[in-house]
């Protein structure tokens, strides 16, 4: 249950009352702690799971709530009524929690001994009487969390349960994250643009913006062992390009794609930053557009967004942290353009150069070639299609009033053909239900056309996120209509700006 002695934390409370006695609440204990055990060992879990002494009164309630709320490590509460814990005990506790929960809905046991079932053991085992109090004042109190029903020996309970954790620790990640803007957004574009004192209130995310020629100091001040030594990592790492290669015509310019990967890493780890975003109508005394050094610090879990999109940048960085252990790979994305053949519509996705290699079917190729946006000297990038597999492509927009996220449930596929002549990374995938149902919907939303990919995260972990973060979430699936989701955008509206009055 305890996997380590560092890290972030999920602690596991049980309710009971003083009334069973003395005997029974060490069996209580004895339960609960086995069940916290159980569910702490399964894989799913991607945190420390910490049990609790069992919670018979409203003073040991209010103080581990607060508790809580105050240790930093802790980022999330499963909650359990092994027995029947009269709900009036939680009320002040709960009011003033600020850190997700989950209400665990299980018993000890799988299976009734039928046989030998007795008033003591259904006086111990009364889960579901106990629960159902416990549920009725987390409504009545409006406490957003999640609700899981089963047996924690169930891999559909453990997986749900891992969903919420793995929401958790990205909210957790949101609430301290810097992010550093190397200049402004691009200029006239609105969806780049957003309230970043909005952002910090409702997310707890730090943006704040430097001159690029901060970072270009950054980047001249390393040295040439330094951008040896990563030249050679390069060279281990990707099928290199000839003209890139120690005796190629195009060395230097690997060489000052590593001083930037040197400069902006150094600058972003100085000052705790583990997102960032770039401008490239905005580039100083750069060289070179950042393309290979952005795609491996999304590597290495630093979010990223293009042109200034802070938003992105930060929900990049998010869903890096709750992907954290899990196969597939997350990055930054925009939908470029469409194949429109009836019946096997897809989407061809890219960007300039700032795709993530963690989405790569194979070995990147790292690559020179002329850029026409930016003004500045041929960037290196990685060329690379990404893995086939399910996947989600989510984006954040700020409507002014509220944030709003929306996910989009997608098939990545192999390319139907080569693409010799686009020598930037890609993915193309089939969206759910279709790409003239899910490009309706995703327009009637207001969403942006910069995003994050991942086949790593799906639409439970943002569902639990986004209700973590009390923020709109819209998913576009299979099952998307046109004329439901009109529905769906106009009872959202109703209920948010309602809610901003409660």
């Amino acid at each position: 249950m305890n996997r380590s002695t560092e890290g972030p934390e999920i602690w596991f409370l049980t309710g009971s009352q003083e009334m069973y006695g003395e005997e029974t609440l060490r069996q209580v204990a004895e339960q609960s702690w086995q069940i916290a055990a159980a569910l702490g060992k399964s894989s799913e879990l991607p945190v420390k799971l910490v049990w609790q002494p069992v919670l018979t009164g409203d003073a040991a309630i209010r103080r581990i709530c607060l508790e809580a709320d105050a240790n930093d490590r802790c980022i999330g509460l499963i909650t359990w009524m092994h027995t029947f814990s009269p709900a009036k005990m939680w009320i002040t506790g709960l009011s003033g929690l600020r850190k997700p929960l989950l209400h665990l809905h299980t018993q000890a046991n799988v299976d009734l001994p039928w046989q030998s079932i007795d008033m003591d053991f259904m006086n111990l085992n009364q889960a579901a009487h106990g629960d159902r109090e416990f549920g009725f004042v987390q409504t009545r109190l409006g406490v957003a969390r999640k609700t899981v029903v089963g047996h924690v020996s169930d891999p559909a309970v453990t997986a749900r349960v891992g969903a919420w954790a793995r929401a958790a620790v990205g909210r957790a990640e949101l609430g301290s994250l810097r992010l550093a803007r190397f200049g402004d957004n691009m200029r006239d574009v609105a969806v780049t643009e957003g309230d970043k004192v909005e952002a910090q209130r409702r997310f707890g995310v730090s943006v704040n913006t430097y001159g690029v020629n901060d970072l270009v100091a950054a980047v001249d001040s390393t040295s040439d062992e330094e951008v040896g030594a990563l030249v050679e990592e390069y060279r281990d790492t990707y099928r290199l390009a000839p003209e890139l290669a120690a005796d190629g015509a195009q060395h230097d310019a690997l060489r000052y794609a590593a001083k930037i990967e040197l400069g902006l890493r150094g600058f972003l780890d100085a000052g705790g930053f583990k997102a960032f975003t770039t401008n490239f109508e905005d580039l100083g005394g750069l060289r070179q557009l950042p393309g290979l050094a952005v795609q491996r610090l999304m590597a290495d879990g630093y979010g990223f967004g293009g042109e200034g999109d802070w938003k992105t940048s930060l929900l990049l960085r998010t869903v890096k942290a709750m992907a954290a252990g899990r196969p597939g790979g997350t990055s930054f994305m925009e939908d470029y353009t469409y194949h429109l053949e009836p019946g096997r519509e897809l989407v061809l996705g890219a960007h300039m150069l700032e795709v993530c290699p963690s989405i790569a079917a194979g070995t990147p190729s790292c690559e020179i070639h002329p850029l026409s946006i930016g003004g500045r000297e041929d960037p290196v990038r990685l060329v690379f299609d990404a893995a086939p597999g399910p996947a989600v492509v989510v984006g954040l927009a700020d409507l002014g009033d509220r944030f709003r996220l929306v996910a989009n449930e997608v098939d990545v596929v192999e390319p139907p053909a080569p693409l010799p002549n686009l020598p930037v990374a890609r993915a193309v995938w089939r969206p759910r239900p279709d790409l003239r149902g899910s490009a309706e919907a995703w327009l009637m939303a207001g969403a942006p056309h910069h995003t994050v990919l991942s086949s790593a995260v799906g639409t439970e972990e943002l569902d639990d996120l986004a209700e973590m973060l009390a923020v709109e979430l819209l998913v576009i699936d299979a099952d998307t209509t046109s004329r439901r989701f009109v529905r769906e955008l106009r009872w959202n509206q109703a209920y948010h700006r309602l809610a901003q009055g409660f």
